[in-house]
């Protein structure tokens, strides 16, 4: 009898980020350090002993990554982490060698978040809902926000 495959694999989200980046194994460290992220296996190296391949579970999402080539060059990325405490998390990350491009804030739409920057230029914003925001009040709040930014400009 012939099992049928998934389309998505156990484990996996319809989406899946990749990160193709300048110095892999420092981003690995920052992710460990940073946001606990385990290995789903090891990673897989390519003979010049970078890192082709690698997969990280954070929270119940996972994440590939692998050194940049002349096939695939380093691209930056904006991922956003929820997570149970910002302010707790976006201090690890800083501690982790991430650089800070926006202290944690309760933003309007509902989150208290913040960024940071990891080894390779990649932005991680961290967020932690805390509030439930009704679709018209939400509509409110960002002409709102657009406005104060607009003055700030």
């Amino acid at each position: 009898m012939v099992t049928k495959v998934k389309p998505v694999p156990d484990g996996y989200h319809t989406v899946t980020p990749y990160l193709v980046v300048d110095g892999a194994e420092k981003v690995i460290r920052f992710m460990k350090e940073a946001f606990g992220a385990q290995p789903v296996f090891e990673p897989m190296m390519r003979p010049d002993g970078k890192v082709m391949h690698a997969e990280f579970k954070i929270g119940d999402s996972n994440m590939m990554i692998s050194d940049a080539s002349e096939r695939a060059p380093a691209t930056s990325a904006m991922l956003y982490l929820y997570v149970p405490n910002v302010d707790a998390v976006y201090q690890k990350a800083l501690k982790a060698g991430g650089t800070s491009v926006m202290e944690p804030s309760n933003m309007f739409y509902g989150d208290r978040s913040g960024g940071v920057k990891d080894p390779a230029g990649n932005q991680w914003h961290i967020g932690t809902h805390v509030e439930d925001v009704a679709p018209a009040e939400l509509k409110k709040r960002a002409a709102e926000f657009m406005k104060q930014q607009g003055k700030a400009a």
